[in-house]
């Protein structure tokens, strides 16, 4: 994932995530209120109905017929009660208790107790109870749900778009290194190509014996030259054709090893190689060459003067130790992202870790650093877990 995707993906999970959260709160505050609106006109229905049953005792009292009929309804259940709130007679088939609210509820129905002035019947409270219509808060809930997944595209489109047009800037500049890096690679390859040729030309033909300053001109060159192909192989990653085959790692990481001896002789350093013979790994020999190329190059940038190179090469892994400035522990965990560099000291671009670290993705390796500041660092390549 490219430093721009993720930079997207970090703004469109603060936005939605803020998003959802402010809307969550402001639907449940709706909901809650809507909820108790539908609730409160349940509770007038049934202060009315109480108010209809209240009527239809009135008359039963000043009835004088032998056998009074204590009015029922489909729509609700009612009861009255007497003085001590004992149950006298009605439609309920469980007696409930009679609260002192006047309004109360429960999960399931809602109830309403109303004084009767002056008794009927014996009757100084009644209670009226109905189960609660669940069919409008089920309304107000589909409702709600559909606003939130509906509100949830909405933003998640917008989000998408303004994340898009914030990480613009970001996306240019990047296109622009890019751009920048292509043309770099393309004008330095002919003259590091003509440098390099002609030193060894003289170092072969030629009549003087190696000078200083054919040795630094040589160092600085492959140091270019280790650069170009660098650029050359973030540029064509993506595209590269990989050609696998068995490679000989013991024999590359002598190769490179005398590639690099100019730069280790110009260092002081004392190499130690504790390689196994002849270790065969299915890849491509160019990946190979970017990996051993850019730990050995680390570890001889890195490393103090008259230091100690150790390469041990096993069944199982590759380790390269240097006695170099080390990394600090914070920067260990992003050390081998690109353009990322622990130490500004030292030139370089913030490539070679993050080169290394594609070369391991792309065939399932481990890598493993360790440091410690002022004493060194240890890069272990480990191909069998």
């Amino acid at each position: 994932m490219s430093s721009e995707q993720r930079s997207l993906v970090r703004f469109l999970l603060i936005y939605l995530g803020s998003t959802f959260l402010l809307f969550s709160l402001a639907s449940w505050i709706f909901y809650v209120s809507a909820k108790h609106d539908l609730l409160d006109q349940q509770r007038e229905t049934l202060k009315y109905q109480s108010e209809n049953v209240k009527s239809k005792l009135r008359i039963l009292h000043k009835s004088f017929d032998d056998k009074l009929i204590y009015p029922v309804s489909k729509a609700f259940d009612s009861a009255i009660y007497d003085l001590d709130k004992a149950y006298i007679f009605g439609t309920f088939e469980n007696r409930p208790t009679l609260e002192h609210s006047d309004h109360y509820s429960d999960e399931k129905r809602l109830y309403y107790v109303a004084k009767i002035e002056p008794y009927y019947l014996g009757a100084a409270y009644l209670m009226v109870s109905k189960e609660i219509d669940k069919s409008p808060i089920a309304a107000l809930q589909e409702k709600i749900i559909w606003f939130m997944l509906g509100a949830g595209l909405f933003f998640t489109i917008l989000g998408y778009f303004l994340g898009r047009l914030f990480t613009a800037p970001m996306r240019d500049s990047i296109e622009q290194m890019n751009h920048f890096i292509q043309d770099t690679t393309h004008e330095l390859n002919t003259p590091i190509s003509t440098i390099l040729t002609n030193i060894e030309m003289i170092e072969t033909y030629g009549k003087y014996e190696k000078s200083e300053e054919l040795q630094r001109i040589e160092i600085a060159s492959k140091t270019l030259s280790r650069i170009y192909e660098d650029l050359t192989y973030l540029n064509l990653n993506h595209d590269y054709h990989r050609q696998i085959e068995p490679v000989n790692i013991t024999k590359m990481i002598e190769e490179r090893m005398v590639y690099f001896s100019s730069m280790v002789q110009s260092k002081g350093l004392t190499t130690q190689l504790e390689l196994i013979p002849k270790k065969i790994l299915e890849m491509d020999p160019n990946d190979g060459v970017r990996l051993i190329d850019n730990l050995l190059s680390n570890a001889i940038k890195y490393n103090k003067t008259k230091g100690t190179l150790t390469v041990k090469l096993t069944e199982e892994s590759l380790r390269i130790i240097d006695t170099g400035i080390g990394i600090a522990q914070k920067d260990l965990k992003g050390i081998s992202k690109r353009f990322k560099r622990a130490n500004k000291s030292e030139g370089g671009f913030g490539i070679g870790l993050d080169i290394v670290n594609q070369v391991v993705n792309n065939y399932g390796f481990v890598l493993h650093i360790t440091s410690e500041l002022q004493k060194g660092t240890e890069v272990e390549i480990r191909w069998e877990k």
